[in-house]
């Protein structure tokens, strides 16, 4: 066996473990007990597919742990629910569904099917099983639908420390003393966490509201032309792969009963879950304010405790490690390596803030000369 192989055979088995793993965890903290046993029997392929690559390997070191991000994936689906981690993990699977279909082993053994039927099942369960309306606006209001909380969490933190260690870098090129600074990062913190708040407040009350005249639309036109109505939600649930005979019955039985039909083509021709309608627009804002906050609190806290170029130093440390951390956190739902991840984030951060620095630092010169 060549390096080269062996290095295949162990990062396929490591994609293996990882994935039994996070099926475990998602079965573990399923409340519907059909779909645990859909994560279990998920597991179970993975779990096999992992044997086949211990078999490639041998003798040789093949006692590999869950790695850092598949643990903590486990962790957020036990911690907040399988709804938490199953948009990340369906787009990995997306992702990674012809990672096999060029590898003749693989190909032999049928692993790029079951990965390629994975991939399926759970775009479906995302589909079914996904975050609810609000707990998904809790998080991030503009996502509604088709978002991550893992990432508008990830990245509501980021906007508050990238645009908070900016504004305090750009003015510490013209100012240096801290107390200045100090005022001038929580007066950006309150600020632009105020306005992520009303910006998302606003953006889930209009959504509400749109949702609420589509509605109301449709129970208008349910009321006056109920036959059309009918043959939409034929033609729908024709496109879904019913016989035509089926879907007439199908129809016929949903629109026997006004309030049934209505939340049916809400659903179905709208896209529009009326018990949610995309959640608490307050829950929304609250939710908002407190990730920007979280971030922007970074680079100003050590000039709350510091002084002078202790606090300037500390400052950048924290923010530095903060946007690793960050980036370390996108890898969750990117694939990306972690320290890559890391580092261009850093990277990143760190440009913003230089930038910004030098603008501050040209103003202060020129102003005071």
């Amino acid at each position: 066996m060549s390096d080269g192989e062996q290095r295949r055979f162990r990062a396929n088995l490591q994609g293996e473990i990882d994935g039994a793993a996070v099926y475990r965890a998602l079965a573990d903290s399923e409340a519907d007990a059909k779909l645990a046993e859909v994560y279990r029997r998920l597991a179970a392929v993975e779990e096999a597919h992992a044997e086949f690559w211990r078999k490639r390997l041998g003798a040789r070191d093949t006692k590999l742990a869950p790695s850092a991000r598949a643990r903590v994936l486990g962790w957020m689906a036990r911690r907040f629910g399988p709804g938490f981690v199953i948009p990340t993990l369906a787009a990995a699977e997306a992702r990674d569904s012809t990672a096999y279909d060029d590898q003749t082993d693989a190909k032999a053994a049928g692993l790029p099917a079951d990965e390629r039927s994975h991939a399926r099942i759970m775009q479906a369960v995302a589909g079914i099983g996904g975050l609810s309306g609000p707990t998904l606006a809790m998080l991030e209001g503009r996502s509604r639908g088709g978002g991550n909380a893992l990432r508008a969490a990830v990245l509501g933190a980021n906007d508050g420390l990238v645009s908070n260690t900016s504004l305090v870098m750009g003015v510490a090129g013209a100012v240096q003393d801290e107390r200045t600074l100090l005022l001038t990062g929580l007066a950006g913190l309150v600020a632009g966490a105020c306005s992520m708040a009303m910006g998302e407040w606003l953006s889930v009350t209009s959504s509400r509201e749109l949702s609420q005249k589509q509605i109301a639309a449709e129970a208008e036109e349910l009321r006056v032309a109920p036959a059309e109505e009918r043959e939409e939600l034929v033609l729908i649930y024709q496109a879904k792969g019913l016989t035509e005979s089926q879907a007439q019955g199908l129809a016929d039985r949903l629109l026997s009963n006004k309030e049934t039909a209505l939340d049916t083509l809400a659903r179905e021709e709208l896209g529009i879950d009326p018990d949610e309608l995309g959640g608490s627009a307050w829950q929304a804002g609250l939710w908002s304010f407190l990730l920007f906050s979280a971030g922007a609190i970074v680079p100003v806290a050590p000039f709350i405790f510091l002084t002078g170029g202790t606090a300037f130093v500390v400052s950048l440390v924290a923010s530095g490690a903060a946007l690793m951390a960050i980036g370390m956190g996108t890898s969750l739902f990117t694939g990306r390596s972690a320290l890559f991840s890391a580092l261009r984030q850093l990277a990143i951060g760190a440009a913003a803030a230089a930038i910004t620095y030098g603008a501050g630092a040209a103003v202060g010169v020129s102003l005071g000369g």
